[in-house]
């Protein structure tokens, strides 16, 4: 039976474009058939996905990939990530350790997100990076109370609150003064954004607990889901943060580990 892989590019950026070319060529010459048309991929039992772009490529790639238990490689063509394990130059050697599966798969924890109230009862969505809740454009300070295991645990009067996989925790939250998390720890962190009181501190809390986020304080503000889809909720509503049953699965080839990827990405702060 011929094997599968499928291709997912990143449609703004022309080098890619023209790799991914070269890479379908490459695996024919070696008896492979490429899918390109995500509505291809998911029908077909694929091998495994290689995603050509940047981190927020690899994310989109990844997240939808889950559902299917799809695992994916990450070429990088964008500045230097924590996610995309793989540099332009480095693709072919990653390629052939693919074949002969000299690689592992790291699962990352993923959220399922419930918005309940409202007229919203029900909408849900996939996460892999984080959950941000925002003020809306000039509106004064919200309060956010978060509920663990269903008990009030913490409010935050601030801009806004960021609720974070450890794969998140190097993305928006880590510009907010959050801790950098390694990906194997299974945990979910809280951070404020620009909090109005001294005790509003980050929380790190078990995978284990659902989240439950209620405007406290506030006519309504913003929730995006990994950067790429926004809501509105208001006071009356109540937005539901668990663990997701399935994970995001990742290629790891092995040229990069994660303390080196905190190394180059840190590298001004970084002695020798």
């Amino acid at each position: 039976m011929q094997k599968i892989v499928g291709l997912w590019r990143n449609m703004s950026k022309p080098e890619a474009l023209t790799l991914a070319v070269k890479i379908e060529d490459w695996f024919q010459a070696r008896g492979w058939q490429v899918l390109t048309e995500w509505e291809d991929i998911i029908k077909h039992k694929i091998e495994f996905l290689i995603s050509l772009g940047g981190d927020g490529t690899l994310l989109q790639a990844a997240r939808e990939a889950s559902t299917y238990g799809i695992p994916v490689m990450g070429v990088n063509f964008g500045k230097l990530g924590f996610l995309c394990e793989i540099e332009r130059e480095e693709v072919y050697s990653a390629l052939e350790k693919l074949l002969r599966q000299e690689y592992q798969i790291q699962e990352r924890l993923m959220f399922n997100v419930v918005i309940n109230g409202g007229g919203q009862d029900g909408a849900s969505y996939r996460v892999l990076n984080d959950v941000v809740f925002s003020r809306e454009g000039s509106d004064g300070i919200i309060t956010l109370q978060a509920n663990l295991s269903g008990e009030p645990s913490v409010s935050y009067p601030a801009d806004g609150l960021i609720i974070s996989t450890p794969t998140g925790s190097t993305a928006y939250s880590l510009s907010a003064g959050g801790p950098i998390v390694s990906p194997n720890v299974q945990a979910i962190l809280l951070t404020p954004l620009a909090a109005h009181s001294l005790s509003a501190r980050p929380m790190l809390v078990s995978d284990e607990e659902e989240i439950k986020i209620l405007l406290a304080n506030g006519e309504k503000c913003v929730v995006t889901f990994d950067g790429r889809q926004s809501t509105l909720i208001y006071a009356d509503q109540a937005v539901v943060i668990k663990t997701a049953p399935t994970k995001a699965l990742l290629i790891r080839i092995g040229t990069r580990s994660f303390p080196q990827v905190v190394r180059e990405k840190l590298r001004d702060r970084w002695h020798d």
